[in-house]
């Protein structure tokens, strides 16, 4: 092995050790207070251009603005925001952000939504926090460290009948083609009838409620890349399981290319989320 190529690896394994989830809860906190100070006030609400499901307010740019700030300010890594794009510094990392998660219940006033930062190497998602700010809730995690919420070790569920378990399952409306809207409300009522109860706030707040065990799983078909990076390594880390809609692993490979890409997750406790793949792949 050549000397450049040993100090190459020994500097990529050093920066695989670095902790983020300090420079993860530092930056949501002032993230949420930032949120928490609009919250209530918001004005100027505006409809995204193609999808009536998608709202933006200007608590979103703001908050968005300072998360890439503060992570310019930090690394020399890539970055993707929902509301400013991509920043290509041609590196393996790649920050992924949601500004504002959960818009439309911010917008009308409603306390369940969040904000989530995940981080990328190469095609996987190794760190990654969530903030619930009307809660006062940080949830973080990194790959090999455990996951947390305000700095207490958090677990999904330990249920292991799927018929005993709150889920929550998030849905849009598809006017474009109202075929796919009828299609997936088909799997959704065998899930229901399978299930304890449905939950559904369409939120980082259920992905919250699934890593402190609290609901069982969380799915959702109609996605984008930052509604996802963040909140994977808090369930795995929390010892659950992470897959598409349909069981298959989650691809983040050249996530730059991807911001308009759909994805799809089924997300939660291990035990629960096999029973619900064998309701989801039946139909």
């Amino acid at each position: 092995m050549s000397i450049i190529l040993s100090i190459i690896i020994r500097v990529r394994m050093t920066y695989m050790k670095i902790n983020y989830i300090n420079f993860i809860e530092k930056t949501l906190n002032n993230a949420s207070k930032m949120s928490n100070e609009n919250f209530k006030q918001v004005k100027n609400v505006s409809v995204k251009t193609g999808d009536n499901n998608q709202v933006l307010t200007q608590t979103d740019l703001a908050v968005g603005d300072y998360i890439v700030k503060e992570i310019k300010n930090a690394f020399c890594h890539n970055i993707i925001d929902e509301e400013a794009g991509i920043i290509d510094n041609k590196s393996e990392y790649t920050w992924v952000v949601d500004p504002i998660d959960g818009t439309s219940n911010f917008a009308n006033g409603l306390p369940t939504y969040g904000v989530m930062i995940g981080l990328l190497y190469k095609d996987q998602a190794i760190a990654g926090g969530i903030v619930l700010p009307s809660f006062k809730q940080i949830y973080v995690a990194q790959k090999g460290m455990g996951a947390f919420c305000n700095s207490q070790k958090i677990s999904v569920s330990n249920e292991s009948k799927l018929l005993s378990s709150l889920v929550a399952y998030g849905i849009d409306g598809h006017q474009e083609d109202p075929q796919i809207t009828l299609d997936e409300t088909k799997t959704l009522a065998q899930i229901i009838l399978n299930i304890r109860n449905l939950r559904t706030t369409n939120s980082a707040f259920d992905m919250a409620q699934v890593a402190s065990g609290k609901y069982g799983l969380f799915l959702n078909r109609t996605t984008k890349i930052w509604d996802n990076v963040a909140l994977q390594p808090i369930i795995e880390e929390a010892g659950g399981t992470v897959t598409d809609f349909w069981g298959k692993p989650m691809d983040y490979s050249n996530p730059l290319t991807r911001i308009e890409e759909n994805f799809t997750i089924c997300a939660g406790a291990t035990q629960l989320h096999k029973q619900v793949q064998k309701i989801i792949n039946s139909n």
